[in-house]
């Protein structure tokens, strides 16, 4: 006997088969669509990973490019070269100034020699700054009255003498000049500026080192063979000739135009300071004794070259000859220079980064610029600007 409760209609039956078989068939067909779509998820995959694989490689790819990049012309540029007392200038700056001498030559004549400029540039660049450093405290001064002469000194038109012009065409034809100038040198009117005001203060250096120099310093009378190191021969055996031979006419083998000594070997009137490599053979030192009248010396290093030196006189104070003025006045501020630089490098407050792969590259970038002129194309110009730095 079915209760009431216990009894089940067929419509119940047939609903609750129904939903057993949806259920099933519901599994089945979602075990075959994802057996179905089991592949093309994997497919999927791999073109992700493969996408993201060949993503990475574009990005190492261009990261490799990009330091590349950045280590041969970005990052060059903004290293720092050398620095004096926290005033930096950078391998760019280096480069500008060496760029800014091509242009000079281009207009005057001459060229850049890659092979000692860059680093006779920096360190003309921070002696440079250390003048202007100690500017006050030498007393020397540069401002912009003094550069406007400076300027014109080197630009204004040159009247012949009696000849008269207008003043207002005059400084048309300075204005005119000076902007092709700057234009051929690729400067502008505020680099130049700095670089006569480094060139004044420079002579106003020159001018107060050389009021310490006596108007009759102490001096002896000489004659010299200077062999330049390129020369082939060998210096001893010019020594020996000269036991043999007469001075005079050994050095007129060896004589170079635009030097101190004449054709024969005659030098004149030297003061000491002006040669400093040869002064202990001039004038003794506390190591060695000078040459005695009429000796004369054996091949000795005189800095730029070799020398062989014959005595004429003994020691006399007298008036110095002009070129003896200047080339001892040049030696005095060579030797401020050196001091300074070498007490700079001790204190700690003069900085210098430059190696041969950074001489390499100052080289390189230069040289790309270097101008294809032939020199007389320079040399035509009739004025001759202050050089760099």
């Amino acid at each position: 006997m079915n209760l009431p409760w216990q009894r089940r209609s067929s419509a119940d039956d047939n609903e609750n088969g129904g939903r057993r078989r949806r259920q099933r068939n519901t599994r089945v067909s979602s075990r075959g669509q994802q057996e179905q779509t089991r592949p093309i998820n994997l497919e999927r995959r791999r073109q992700r990973i493969a996408i993201g694989v060949g993503a990475a490689l574009v990005l190492v790819i261009i990261a490799i490019v990009g330091a590349g990049f950045y280590k041969e012309f970005v990052e060059p540029p903004r290293v720092m070269a050398g620095s004096i007392r926290g005033e930096t200038f950078t391998m760019g700056d280096l480069v500008e100034r060496l760029r800014v001498r091509q242009g000079i030559n281009r207009y005057q004549g001459g060229f850049v020699d890659l092979s000692v400029d860059p680093f006779q540039f920096l360190q003309d660049l921070l002696f440079v700054e250390i003048v202007r450093q100690a500017a006050p405290t030498l007393g020397l001064e540069a401002d912009q009255d003094i550069i406007d002469k400076a300027i014109e000194a080197q630009f204004y038109p040159k009247l012949p003498p009696g000849q008269e012009s207008d003043p207002a065409q005059l400084k048309k034809e300075f204005e005119n000049t000076y902007t092709g100038f700057l234009t051929q040198v690729r400067l502008t009117d505020k680099d130049y500026r700095r670089m006569v005001e480094e060139q004044v203060l420079l002579m106003q250096l020159n001018a107060l080192l050389s009021s310490n120099i006596p108007d009759e310093p102490a001096q002896v009378e000489v004659e010299w063979i200077k062999l330049d190191f390129e020369n082939s021969v060998i210096p001893e055996e010019i020594r020996d000739r000269l036991d043999k031979e007469d001075f005079p006419s050994v050095a007129a083998e060896f004589f170079t135009p635009m030097e101190f000594a004449d054709q024969q070997g005659y030098v004149g009137w030297v003061p000491e300071g002006a040669f400093p490599d040869l002064d202990p053979f001039l004038f003794g030192s506390d190591e060695q004794e000078p040459l005695g009248l009429n000796e004369i010396s054996q091949p000795v290093y005189g800095g730029d070259a070799t020398y062989i030196i014959h005595l004429l006189s003994e020691t006399k104070e007298q008036e110095l000859a002009p070129r003896m003025m200047l080339r001892l006045t040049s030696s005095m501020v060579e030797k401020w220079r050196n001091d300074q630089l070498t007490r700079g490098s001790k204190e700690k407050w003069l900085k210098v980064n430059f190696d041969s792969h950074r001489y390499a590259w100052v080289a390189e970038q230069v040289a790309v610029t270097a101008p294809r002129i032939d020199k007389e194309e320079g040399d035509g110009q009739s004025s001759s600007p202050i050089g760099s730095p």
